[in-house]
C-alpha cells in the first residue's frame, strides 16, 4: 500500500495519488465558485427543500396574542401607537364589516349587481394602509377598499362606485368594488386575476426614474395566494428583483382561492418560500394582528426604498366571508369551521382587547361607534340609490382620443332609435328616466 502512495507537488494544487488515482487535498473552501454564480463548491451530495436551512417551517411574526396581550419579546411600536392613532385604526377596522353587512344585503335585494366582503381580513388591510405613505401607489385586488377609506375616500364615493351613478369617477363602467382614485394614488382595480402584479413592478420602476419621487415612494401591490399561482406573480417578482424596482408585494394568504384551499395550490412552505428564490427580503406575518401587520409592512416599505428592490410580505389570515356574492363557500367548507374562526381569532376583537387593556376603549364607546358607523353607511346608501346614472352619451366617450368610425356609427344608430322609439315605447321611456340626461343629449 505504501508503494502505491505517492505525492505530487504543484504550485496550483496539491494531489495525493492513491492506487493510481489522483485525490485532491485542497480544502472545499478554497475551490472557488462555479461560473455565473456565487455558489460555493462542495464535495457532499445534498438536496435541500427548505429556505430555513434546518428543514423547519418559516416562522410568522406576531405582536399581540388572541387576547390582545403582547407576546413575550414583542415590541409594541409605542412611538406611533398613541390612543388617538389606535382609535383611528379600530374605527376603520369596524367600518369595513359595517359597510360589508349593508352592501352585501343590498346586493341580495338586487339593487347592485355584485359585491365582495373583507370579513376576517380587516387587520390585514387596515394595518397595511396605516404603514404606507398616503402617496404611495397602490395596485389592489378586490378586498382593499379599507386602504381607500384610510386615505380619506368617502362613503358617498364608495356607494357611487357600487351603484354606478353619475358621481362615480368611473362613470358606471366598472363592476361594483372595482375602485380607483387618482387623487388617492389608488390604481383602478380590474377583474382579470393577478394582472396588477407585473403592472406594480412597472409602476415601481417609474417611481425610481422620477427624481421627485425616487427614494420617497413605493409601489404596493395586494393579491391573494390564489393570484400567486398565476404567471403574472413570477413576472412581477422577477422584474422587481432584477431590474430592480421598489415594489412592495403584499400577499393576503386567506386560505382559499375561491373554492380551492391553499393546500391544493402549492406543496412548498407557502408563498414566503418563493421570496428568497428571487433574492428579495421576505417576511411572514400574522394577518389577524393589526400591529404585527403594520410593523412588517412599515419595515418592508423601508427596505424597498433603501434597496430600491422588491420586498415580499405574506399576510396570513382567513377569509370568513364567501368569495363574493356569486359564491356559497359552505359548499366546500364547513359552517362550523367558519364560526369557530370568527370566535377564536377575530382581528377586530383582538385589537379591541388590546385597547381595553390600556384603558383606551370601553363597552359604551363600542356601542356608540357601531351605531354611528351604521348610520353613516345607511345615509350614504340611501343617497346613492336616488342618484341617476351618468349621461347616456358617456357610453361612447373616453378611451379614444379621436372617435373612430365604428363608435360614431353606433352612437348615431342609438340616437336614431331614441328619436324614433324613446318617447313612444314604454319600456324605453321608463328606462331612459334612470339616466341623468334621460337620453336627451344623444337624441337632440
Amino acid at each position: 500500500m505504501l508503494r502505491s502512495l505517492s505525492v505530487r507537488y504543484s504550485p496550483l494544487l496539491t494531489r495525493i495519488r492513491f492506487r493510481g488515482r489522483a485525490l485532491s487535498t485542497q480544502p472545499a473552501s478554497s475551490l472557488g465558485c462555479l461560473p455565473t454564480t456565487d455558489s460555493p463548491v462542495v464535495s457532499k451530495l445534498a438536496f435541500f427543500n427548505s429556505v430555513t436551512g434546518d428543514g423547519s417551517k418559516i416562522s410568522s411574526f406576531r405582536v399581540l396574542d388572541g387576547s390582545g396581550i403582547p407576546i413575550e419579546g414583542a415590541e409594541v411600536p409605542e412611538a406611533c401607537i398613541s390612543e388617538q392613532f389606535a382609535r383611528r385604526l379600530y374605527e376603520n377596522m369596524q367600518l369595513l364589516p359595517t359597510l360589508d353587512n349593508i352592501l352585501y344585503n343590498v346586493q341580495r335585494q338586487g339593487k347592485i349587481s355584485f359585491y365582495m366582503t373583507s370579513y376576517g381580513e380587516e387587520a390585514a388591510v387596515i394595518g397595511s394602509a396605516a404603514a404606507l405613505a398616503d402617496d404611495d401607489e397602490v395596485l389592489a385586488q378586490y378586498r382593499e377598499v379599507g386602504v381607500l377609506l384610510w386615505r380619506g375616500f368617502t362613503l358617498d364615493r364608495v356607494m357611487a362606485q357600487c351603484f354606478g351613478n353619475h358621481e362615480d369617477s368611473g362613470k358606471g363602467r366598472q363592476m361594483p368594488v372595482h375602485f380607483g382614485s387618482k387623487q388617492h394614488h389608488f390604481h383602478q382595480i380590474s377583474s382579470p386575476l393577478a394582472t396588477q402584479i407585473p403592472q406594480a413592478a412597472g409602476v415601481g420602476y417609474a417611481l425610481k426614474r422620477d427624481p421627485e419621487r425616487r427614494s420617497k415612494n413605493v409601489a404596493c401591490v395586494f393579491f391573494g395566494e390564489g393570484a400567486a399561482s398565476e404567471g403574472d406573480f413570477h413576472a412581477g417578482m422577477l422584474l422587481a428583483s432584477t431590474l430592480p424596482s421598489p415594489t412592495l408585494f403584499l400577499a393576503r394568504n386567506n386560505g382559499f382561492a375561491i373554492s380551492t384551499p391553499s393546500s391544493q395550490q402549492f406543496y412548498g412552505d407557502s408563498l414566503s418560500a418563493r421570496g428568497p428564490g428571487y433574492g428579495v427580503d421576505t417576511i411572514r406575518v400574522d394577518g389577524n394582528d393589526v400591529l404585527a401587520v403594520m410593523n412588517a409592512v412599515k419595515e418592508g416599505r423601508r427596505r424597498c426604498l433603501e434597496g430600491g428592490r422588491g420586498v415580499l410580505v405574506e399576510i396570513m389570515t382567513y377569509r370568513v366571508g364567501h368569495h363574493s356574492t356569486s359564491d356559497d363557500s359552505f359548499a366546500y367548507r364547513g359552517r362550523q369551521e367558519v364560526e369557530n374562526r370568527k370566535k377564536v381569532d377575530n382581528p377586530i376583537t383582538r385589537f379591541r382587547l388590546f385597547m381595553e387593556s390600556r384603558g383606551w376603549w370601553n363597552g359604551t364607546e363600542e356601542e356608540e361607534l357601531k351605531s354611528r358607523l351604521k348610520k353613516d353607511v345607511l345615509a350614504a346608501f340611501k343617497r346613492a340609490e336616488t342618484l341617476k346614472k351618468p349621461d347616456l352619451t358617456e357610453l361612447f366617450s373616453d378611451v379614444y382620443a379621436e372617435e373612430p368610425w365604428n363608435i360614431r356609427e353606433q352612437r348615431e344608430e342609438l340616437a336614431g332609435l331614441l328619436q324614433k322609439y324613446g318617447q313612444v315605447w314604454e319600456p324605453w321611456r321608463n328606462e331612459l328616466k334612470i339616466f341623468k340626461d334621460e337620453g336627451k343629449k344623444l337624441s337632440d
